[in-house]
């Protein structure tokens, strides 16, 4: 009896033409049936912005033979509620995977990461959902080295499944000597964040937002530790960010009212 191959829809936040989907498509069409829903420009930062404002488009293209893509002009997110309702109608695929970002999205940064967004929208439509990020910004990025972890961490998902309301945040090193996968904790870090001031032609002030990383935390079970000694970073997260341990603390309130 012939195995029927699990459907995987691929999105991304750096545009339909990034270098970096384009890897990831041919990842996972080595495992299974690939859709393609991704924005039609870069949408980095967007978090898990929607459009609510204005019309969507969604344009069926033809970049990578035999491969059904879909170029949306929306966001990340948009582009994940738009393939589960109009593309799949409803029929959810088997694997939602997002990337392969250029940048890492490790520790703070998962907050601001259209790439991860599009995975936790994944995850909020049940489902199983990994985000892929490389700590390399360069547009001529060098992803073969990720290859074989990202093929490994999909069928891995696809065999095993993820707890309810669960998703996976990967990040890989820049280098080509990646000595395995550790799965940790996100890393308690912030950005330090600064606005670089200048004049346009119209005497007009302008902000170029900059910053630096800081951490805060020593602790060798961290994506940022990880990555900093050339291990592949495995985040289990989740989108219900209720602080359960302060439940107890707000319940010794006495309200006045």
């Amino acid at each position: 009896m012939k195995s029927i191959k699990p459907t995987i829809l691929v999105v991304n936040d750096d545009g339909i033409t990034a270098p970096g989907i384009k890897v990831l498509i041919e990842a996972m069409s080595e495992i299974g049936r690939v859709v393609v829903v991704a924005p039609d420009s870069p949408q980095s930062g967007m978090g898990h912005a929607i459009t609510i404002g204005k019309p969507l488009r969604l344009d069926k293209v033809d970049i990578y033979e035999g491969i059904e893509m879909y170029r949306c002009s929306g966001t990340p997110v948009d582009c994940v509620k738009l393939a589960v309702n109009k593309i799949f109608k409803g029929l959810k695929p088997d694997l939602c995977v997002s990337g392969i970002n250029h940048g890492l999205n490790n520790s703070i940064n998962v907050l601001y990461s259209g790439t991860m967004s599009a995975a936790v929208e994944g995850a909020i439509e049940s489902i199983p959902s990994i985000g892929f990020s490389l700590d390399d910004y360069n547009l001529d990025a060098n992803f073969s080295h990720c290859v074989k972890y990202v093929k490994e961490l999909a069928l891995q998902v696809l065999a095993n499944g993820l707890p309810a309301n669960t998703l996976l945040n990967v990040n890989f090193p820049n280098t080509n000597n990646i000595k395995g996968i550790k799965i940790c904790r996100q890393a308690n870090a912030k950005w330090a964040e600064e606005f670089d001031e200048r004049v346009d032609p119209h005497k007009r002030p302008y902000y170029w937002l900059t910053g630096v990383f800081q951490l805060n935390d020593g602790g060798e079970d961290t994506d940022v530790w990880a990555l900093e000694h050339n291990y592949a970073s495995v985040v289990p997260i989740q989108f219900d960010m209720t602080a359960h341990h302060a439940i107890p603390f707000l319940n010794t309130w006495k309200f006045n009212v």
